[in-house]
Parts: C-alpha cells; structure tokens; sequence
C-alpha cells in the first residue's frame, strides 16, 4: 500500500502529456512520453542507477513495470546513462532490469515489452541531427574546443545516435537525466545545464517540480533537496492551511501531494508553533525563498532552497519564513510508527523569533 502510495506522488504535480500506448511514429519528441505515475517511477530508477542503489533500483523497476512503463523505455534509460554515469553503473542496472524481468515473468506478473525505436534512414548523418539537437537543448550553437573529441562523442554519438532513438522522446530523456544527476555530488554545472535543457525539451516547470516530490517520496531526500536548490521557479502555493490556523503566527498555505508529500508555504514573518513529532521523523525540503529552523536549546539554521532538515523524533522544535521573504517547504514523514502524533505547543513570540537574526 505504501508503495502505491509512492507511486502516486507526482500525481498532483506533473502533466500527463500522453499515454504510454503511442507509436514511435506519432511521439511529439518535445513532450513528456509517461503518464504521471510513470514519469515518478521513472525518476526513481534513473536516480537510484546514479547512485548504484542496486537493491533500491530493483524495488524502482518494480514500481516502474507495474505503472506499466515498458522494458523498451527502462532499458532504453538505463543504456542512455552510461553517457552520464558510467558504463559500469548502466551494465550492474541493466542486469537488475533482467532480473527483474526474469522474477516478474516467473511469477507471472506484468512486464510489457514495448516498442524499439524506429529504424534509421541508410543517409542518416549522426553529427549534422546531434549537431541540431544539442543546439535545441543549450539553447545556442555549442563547440567544446578545448577537447574536439568530446565535441565529436556529443554531438555525433550522445546527441546524434542516443536522442535519435525515438522509443524516448527529447523530454523523457531530459527528465532521465535532470533525475540521474539529482544523484550525484559534485555535478551541479552540468544538473543546473540540464535543468535549462530539461525546459528547452519541453519540460514544464510543474513536472521538474514533480521529479523533486518523486525523488522525496521515494526517500531520495538529499537528491531531491540538490535539485530543488537549482530549480529556481515558482511552486504552487495552495490553499490557506485553515485547518491548522490556530497553531501558526500569520498566514500559511498548504498544497498536499499524495504519498504523504506537502508543500507549506508561509509568508513573511509566519511561523508554526513550537511542537513535537512523536513516532515519527519529519523532513522538510526548503524549495523557495529564505526561513528559519530551530530547535529548543539551539541556535537557528538558515532555510534555503535545497536545504533538507531531519527533524529526530521527539524533539521540540518550529520552522517558518525570514522576516522579508517568504518561504516554501516540502514536508514528509519518515520512520513513522502506527499511532504516530504531533503535539503542539506554544507560540514562538516575537522575541524568541527576532533573536534567530
């Protein structure tokens, strides 16, 4: 069930562009191939092939094939990633793709084959279509001149051979990539790059959006918060969160996800009362504007996009917005307990929250 659940995150977030029964042929390449429910599972499993989660990775391709992404698509991003994460961590995927298969198939579960990209024309020219294509995704003409042979190896093979293959679209491969390198430390020029070449390929805002609460619903809580850092764009705000105005100083709203995922948004100056999570650890995923976290006893800590606090269990604490800025943040729960609860407690006053500056 909470599995399911999972799955189902990115259900309030990102567009179904089309279903997963097209053609090669009749694919807008710049759109989104995966229903919402797949394009989640597929975050998962290009995020946990980065990190060489193998047991992970299993459970994703799981999620995935019963969301009924087919193993043409799986296999067709686990293969495009070895330009982005090595071939050693796309072969050790590709062969839990197969045992996945091969248990699934055992125990006559649902695998879907899929359909092979189309076939290329005898004068297809790989460097001119590569040359085009990253052109689209950049944005402008790009020549790696300092290294001519990673200029060819893009444009030719990268963006040539691999993105002609048509059983993925531009955008399915951009949100396989901006997922993968949400993964990985240290590459945060070529993420922010791929951002912008996510957006040029036809991925809207609401489903880069969706791969940040896909990655936090599946426990991927530092990758989700390293790409929610680079975002930069407008999340939805919601609905007032009257049902919980009592325990807040000023406004605050509220957007759920299913999966257990929320955004709250405060405005400035808003904060919730001091309180206590009992059973459970509460994450919260900064993804726009500037706040304040603190616990009892200890000096605040800043609030910025991708910043990702583990609040422990039993421990007194309050989080809202800096005095001129407002503030957004995922929630979700984790290591949760049956009878789980919340205590709240008072009010941060306007002494306690003005000393944090």
């Amino acid at each position: 069930m909470k599995a399911k659940l999972i799955i189902l995150a990115l259900a309030a977030v990102m567009t179904a562009a089309c279903s997963n029964e097209q053609t090669t042929e009749n694919k807008d390449m710049n759109q989104l191939s995966f229903t919402t429910e797949q394009a989640a599972c597929m975050s998962a499993i290009a995020c946990n092939e980065a990190k060489g989660d193998l047991v992970a990775l299993e459970s994703a391709i799981h999620g995935g094939l019963e969301a009924e992404l087919t193993v043409s698509q799986i296999k067709e991003a686990l293969s495009q990633l070895y330009a982005y994460t090595g071939f050693p961590r796309s072969l050790n995927a590709l062969g839990t793709l197969q045992r996945v298969i091969g248990d699934r198939q055992t125990k006559g579960a649902k695998v879907l084959t899929g359909e092979d990209a189309s076939p290329l024309s005898d004068d297809y020219d790989a460097l001119k279509e590569g040359t085009r294509v990253q052109t689209q995704l950049t944005g402008k003409p790009f020549n790696y001149e300092f290294a001519p042979a990673t200029d060819y190896y893009l444009k030719a093979h990268l963006f040539g051979d691999i993105f002609a293959r048509d059983n993925l679209t531009y955008a399915d491969r951009e949100l396989v990539t901006v997922s993968a390198l949400s993964g990985l430390q240290g590459v945060e020029p070529q993420l922010k790059a791929h951002i912008a070449g996510a957006r040029n390929m036809g991925v809207t805002e609401e489903q880069l959006q969706g791969i940040v609460v896909a990655l936090a619903a599946n426990g991927l809580l530092d990758e989700a918060g390293r790409l929610a850092g680079l975002l930069e764009t407008e999340w939805p705000q919601g609905k007032p969160n009257d049902a919980y105005a009592q325990y807040f100083v000023g406004q605050s709203f509220l957007q759920p996800y299913y999966g257990g995922v929320a955004n709250v948004t405060f405005e400035p100056r808003c904060r919730n009362n001091w309180h206590v999570h009992h059973g459970a650890v509460q994450v919260l995923i900064c993804v726009s504007g500037k706040g304040w976290y603190q616990e009892w006893g200890r000096p605040a800590v800043a609030l910025t996009p991708g910043t990702v606090i583990a609040i422990p269990e039993g421990v007194k604490h309050w989080h809202g917005a800096a005095a001129d800025s407002w503030m957004q943040h995922l929630a979700i729960h984790t290591q949760e307990l049956p009878g789980a609860t919340n205590e709240w407690l008072e009010p941060v006053n306007d002494i306690q929250y003005n000393q944090v500056y």
